[in-house]
Parts: structure tokens; C-alpha cells; sequence
């Protein structure tokens, strides 16, 4: 059974909204806690950079519609019972989640479903996993979630993925899906300037040279996702380059680990 609750806190976002969905034990500590709160976890300062691309948009245009639709989403039937706690936590720490969806592991997969997530993010391999299978775009947080910056929002797009001729994921639609994740970031990064912007695109090609690279751009840019850096590493290891880009996250079909 699924249960959701709306966040009466938060002003809801409209239908154009991008929704984002986030295990609750990937933004807050499950073996830690202050006083009534939770303390935060790794995916802290990303749910903040969220919300600073939304305090942007709306600063830039009040009407705007186009904005993050943040879902905490609670598969651990321990942490259910502590779901008032989960719900202060969040008013505690300032975070606008619009709504708390509480799901058996089972069926968690049902609660993205149903409330039209477009990115779901874990620090469980085996909830990306299922959730990728099922057509949803997913990606695995690790410890380096925790050292990204909270004022803006750094996604970094895995150019090997891209330019799979056989690639079957969910990455695979964005060239034929304009309501995709990746299209909808695009028109997000196209409502800000070169500069000072609260949202950048990364994308790191692994594999291949300044070809591969070339045609990972050409893709990303026939479906309207504009990139801000590129960086072809040509076999080279990604731990140099990723310690100066601190990414929130990465997007890619097989949803791997970063490389240590």
C-alpha cells in the first residue's frame, strides 16, 4: 500500500513541474537525530540546490511554473513509523518537499508511478535498479553528494551512455521524449544566463576521443539540453576531474558509482 501526503507547508507546484523524487534516507541521517529533527544526510545540500534553481526561476518570473516538484519518498517500514518525525525534520531544516510518499519496499516502485516522477534518486543500487527497469530515469547518490555545493545545482551527464547505438534505458528516449528529465533541465538551463547561473550541465565522456565527445554534445543539444562544461578524459581516470567538479549527481543508464 501506498500512502502520500501533501506538505501544507509548501505552496504546490503546478502540473509543469519537473517532480523529483528522493529517499528519505539519502537527505536525512536514519541513526542520528536533534531533539525532534532528523540530522541531515548526504543529499542535504542537494535538495537545497534544488530549491535555489526554483528561488531563481520565480525571482526571475513569479508565474513561473516551470520549477522542481520535490517528493520525499519513505520505503523502510521502521522509518514509516517515524513519519511525523520525517515531516518536522523537513520544516526543521527549511526544505520545501511537497509531498511524503510512505511505501513497503515492494511497492515503492507504484509511488513513482503514480505520481509521474521523471527522477528518482537513491543511495540503494537495488531501488535505482528497479526503478531505471521500469522506465524511470534514475540515479545512485554516494558520499560525494555531501561535499556538493548548496547554491547550485551540478549535474553531470555520462557521454558513454549517450552515444550507445544500442542503449535500452530511459536515458536512451530523451531524443524522442521532450517531456523527459533531460529536456525539461534543458528548458531550465535556457532560463538563465551564461553566468551566475543556479543550475550547470556537465558532461564527461570516459571513453573514446574528441569524436565521441563531439556526438555526446550533438545529442544532448538536438533535445534542447544545452551544456555549460565538457570534458573528454579518453580513458584517463575520472577521480581528478571529479574532485573539481563536485556533480550531484550523474546520469547515465547503467546508474554506476563514480569512479573512487
Amino acid at each position: 500500500m501506498v500512502s502520500t501526503v501533501q506538505n501544507t507547508d509548501v505552496r504546490q507546484k503546478d502540473a509543469d513541474a519537473v517532480v523529483v523524487a528522493v529517499t528519505s534516507d539519502a537527505v536525512f541521517d536514519p541513526g542520528a537525530d536533534e531533539g525532534d529533527a532528523f540530522r541531515v544526510g548526504l543529499a542535504f545540500p542537494l535538495l537545497q540546490a534544488l530549491q535555489r534553481v526554483n528561488e531563481r526561476l520565480l525571482e526571475q518570473n513569479p508565474s513561473e511554473s516551470l520549477l522542481f516538484d520535490i517528493i520525499l519518498i519513505t520505503t523502510s517500514s521502521q522509518r514509516q513509523q517515524q513519519s511525523s518525525q520525517i515531516m518536522r525534520s523537513t520544516r526543521h531544516h527549511g526544505l520545501e518537499v511537497g509531498r511524503f510518499c510512505f511505501s513497503s519496499e515492494d511497492n515503492f516502485l507504484e509511488s513513482l508511478l503514480e505520481n509521474n516522477v521523471q527522477l528518482f534518486l537513491s543511495t540503494d543500487r537495488n531501488e535505482t535498479s528497479q526503478a531505471s527497469q521500469r522506465g524511470v530515469l534514475s540515479a545512485l547518490l554516494d558520499q560525494r553528494a555531501a561535499s556538493s555545493p548548496s547554491e547550485q545545482l551540478r549535474v553531470l551527464f555520462c557521454g558513454d551512455t549517450v552515444v550507445q547505438p544500442n542503449a535500452a534505458g530511459p536515458m536512451s528516449t530523451i531524443q524522442h521524449d521532450a517531456q523527459s528529465f533531460p529536456a525539461q533541465l534543458g528548458k531550465m538551463r535556457q532560463r538563465f544566463g551564461m553566468l551566475d547561473s543556479p543550475l550547470v550541465i556537465i558532461l564527461m565522456v570516459s571513453q573514446g576521443g574528441r569524436d565521441s565527445c563531439s556526438s555526446a554534445l550533438q545529442v544532448l543539444r538536438s533535445c534542447g539540453v544545452g551544456v555549460d562544461e565538457a570534458y573528454c578524459l579518453a580513458g584517463a581516470p575520472q577521480s581528478p576531474i571529479l574532485s573539481l567538479l563536485h556533480p550531484h549527481f550523474l546520469l547515465s543508464d547503467d546508474f554506476g558509482e563514480l569512479e573512487e
